[in-house]
């Protein structure tokens, strides 16, 4: 209780500071909650990735405080939203993408996840990736718009590349989040706005996969063929969720890229546009994979898996809210375009 006390006021910390400094003590704080819960099973994978985690987050912090003081030697300002000196600008985003694991910062996020529960995993890919976008969209007219495109094209390459031939269901999703924070990256010099929106989705489409998960109890490919015993429903549930987060029209998941794609065409950037939607196929075809190994194939008879019996335990109702959302709220869309 104590530390996801502390991951959410250091959250709410950055979110809140005007001052680099308070901003860089939300970060800290966030980085030192969660250190326990990912070790918390003293498995030495789970101990390797908490001190990965912590290394990676110890220097992109030390970078955010550098550009921060770079910024305030030279211009006197100690605001966020006054960040205008070009290389703090530079160090800036190098140290912001270390902090969220874009490309080519990306080494530590699947390890980390996979050495993580699902909790903790969910957790690392939601909460703690919301003070470093909030520090983004604080600072996002100032920056590079081409460095945060070409950061961002190789995200989605690669986040759908390296995904393609995993089996653990954590990695699979550590490289998701990461192509979907290259469609975040790529827009937030130009409509901040929508990157918030494409984030609050993928996070409840994310959660709604982890719960998910961490209901039938599944890490692997091959263990997620024999999960459909368990709970059915949840199971065909699950099926759609990851399609909503392919970003496949008749849901949730296309709104974002819709808009996304809309106003990179209004910006001029329909080459980019067009090779971003093309790299989200790749990505496309693990979530279809996964999708396929929840509900469409049956194992062998000769499989090594003992048979899932069917525990009688239902979902509960919290994954039923975020499933319902995360699949249906694609007709809500010609309202955002007003709230935008």
């Amino acid at each position: 209780l104590i530390f996801i006390a502390s991951l959410l006021l250091g959250t709410t910390i950055t979110i809140s500071s005007h001052h680099w400094v308070m901003a860089w003590t939300g970060l800290e704080i966030n980085t030192l909650a969660i250190l326990p819960l990912i070790s918390k099973s003293h498995h030495p994978r789970a101990v390797e990735a908490a001190t990965k985690y912590f290394l990676t987050q110890a220097a992109a912090s030390a970078l955010v405080l550098f550009s921060s003081m770079t910024n305030a030697w030279q211009t006197g300002q100690w605001d966020i939203t006054q960040l205008t000196h070009p290389t703090s600008c530079l160090i800036l985003t190098s140290a912001l993408a270390i902090k969220l694991g874009l490309v080519p910062f990306h080494f530590w996020f699947p390890e980390v996840l996979q050495g993580s529960p699902l909790t903790t995993g969910l957790l690392l890919s939601t909460i703690m990736k919301l003070p470093p976008i909030a520090l983004l969209y604080m600072t996002s007219p100032s920056l590079n718009p081409t460095l945060l495109t070409t950061l961002a094209i190789l995200s989605t390459a690669l986040g759908g590349w390296m995904g393609l031939n995993q089996t653990q269901i954590r990695k699979i999703l550590a490289f998701s989040s990461i192509s979907h924070l290259g469609w975040m990256t790529i827009i937030i010099a130009y409509s901040p706005k929508l990157t918030l929106l494409n984030f609050y989705l993928y996070a409840m489409m994310t959660t709604t996969v982890f719960l998910t998960l961490n209901t039938t109890k599944t890490l692997k490919l091959s263990t997620l063929m024999t999960a459909w015993t368990k709970t059915p429903p949840l199971n065909a549930m699950l099926l759609l969720t990851l399609l909503s987060l392919a970003g496949l029209p008749p849901l949730t998941g296309f709104l974002p890229k819709w808009l996304i794609i809309q106003e990179l065409t209004k910006q001029d950037m329909t080459p980019a546009a067009t090779l971003i939607s093309l790299l989200s196929l790749l990505s496309l075809f693990f979530y279809l994979r996964l999708a396929y190994c929840t509900t469409i194939t049956l194992p062998p008879h000769t499989t090594n898996h003992m048979k899932q019996w069917r525990t009688g335990k239902p979902a509960n109702i919290t994954i039923a809210i975020l499933t319902t959302m995360s699949v249906m709220l694609l007709p809500l869309s010609p309202m955002i375009p007003t709230l935008i």
